[in-house]
């Protein structure tokens, strides 16, 4: 199926002197709202129609990726009490750059004043999760902190006329500092990477062009692959679905999530959900959502999380992280 997959089977995360902490998070929405009545003005649909099918009733617009992306990024750094020149490594997902070229990382790395690395990653809606795994490696080979940030102003690339993809996606940005636990008491626990080139075109945008997107085919492969890759993280870290305190899946579609759960054995009330009030925001969809959990305290010390991104390519990433 040319299908590829990485894992932590040889050389597991963690290993070494010492662990890795997600230290701060911050989010940022845009302001502008377009909720599922005002797209009744544009299309045939309904908010009832929308929400059964998607679980989303609104979607942020406006704003760029680089200009959410620090807004959020300044957010992290201050909730984990950093300074911004403490900052080694920039690593931004997005699927939306500013510009083909250059990459917008080294644009958010100037605004918030940091003399480092930056780049962009582009892993679609699994970026973020990949960005994390990324971030592990420097921090085991020897960088301190990592600003880990996924943000994406999708509103340019969708049809908001279309009802197959215009109901689904908007713009926002979420972003963490990824710090060095030297207590080791924070781990990545496992991770597992893939992706399958056979479905590039169920879920794609040319340039300048709009999304274009298979419904049908997107919802079955992504039940599947996020069964198979949660399945293979879990394993990796010596852990059942009973083991796992919360879930931070892609938030793309409920209807997806609640066919994932049911194969794996989750239940909604561990899974911490924002797609309701921001739509599909692809790589910042998880930092999102992390975000919210901290904000409603679901996530102590010692609390065992697992993400989930899955996409278009088609990609996907878990990781399973203890929280310090």
């Amino acid at each position: 199926m040319n299908e590829t997959t990485a894992n932590n089977e040889q050389t597991p995360a963690g290993v070494g002197p010492w662990g890795l902490k997600l230290a701060g998070v911050g989010a940022a929405l845009p302001p502008k709202v377009l909720t599922n009545a005002d797209l009744t003005a544009w299309m045939d649909t309904s908010d009832e129609w929308i929400r059964e099918r998607t679980g989303i009733g609104e979607r942020r617009l406006g704003g760029t990726t680089s200009g959410l992306a620090t807004e959020a990024a300044r957010a992290a750094i201050e909730a984990a009490n950093v300074s911004p020149d403490e900052i080694e490594q920039v690593i931004l997902a997005t699927t939306s750059p500013d510009y083909m070229l250059p990459g917008t990382a080294p644009a958010v790395a100037r605004e918030l004043g940091i003399d480092c690395g930056a780049f962009d990653l582009q892993a679609a809606c699994s970026g973020w999760v990949y960005g994390l795994v990324v971030a592990n490696g420097l921090i085991t080979q020897g960088m301190n902190k990592v600003l880990v940030i996924g943000a994406e102003t999708l509103d340019r690339m969708t049809d908001y006329h279309d009802r197959g993809t215009g109901i689904l996606f908007g713009n926002g940005a979420g972003a963490v500092v990824v710090e060095r636990d030297e207590t080791n008491q924070g781990q990545l626990l496992s991770w597992d990477l893939g992706s399958n080139g056979q479905h590039v075109h169920i879920l794609y945008s040319e340039h300048d062009g709009k999304i274009q997107m298979d419904g049908r085919e997107v919802f079955r492969q992504a039940v599947t692959v996020i069964q198979r890759s949660a399945t293979n993280a879990l394993e990796r870290a010596g852990l059942t679905v009973d083991d796992v305190d919360l879930v931070i899946p892609h938030q793309a579609n409920i209807r997806i999530v609640e066919a994932a759960w049911k194969r794996l054995g989750f239940s909604m009330d561990k899974t911490e959900m924002v797609l309701e009030h921001t739509g599909n925001t692809s790589a910042a969809s998880i930092p999102l959502a992390l975000d919210s959990a901290l904000t409603k305290g679901r996530i102590d010390s010692g609390s065992t999380v697992l993400f989930v991104g899955f996409g278009a390519g088609m990609t996907w990433a878990s990781a399973v992280v203890r929280w310090a």
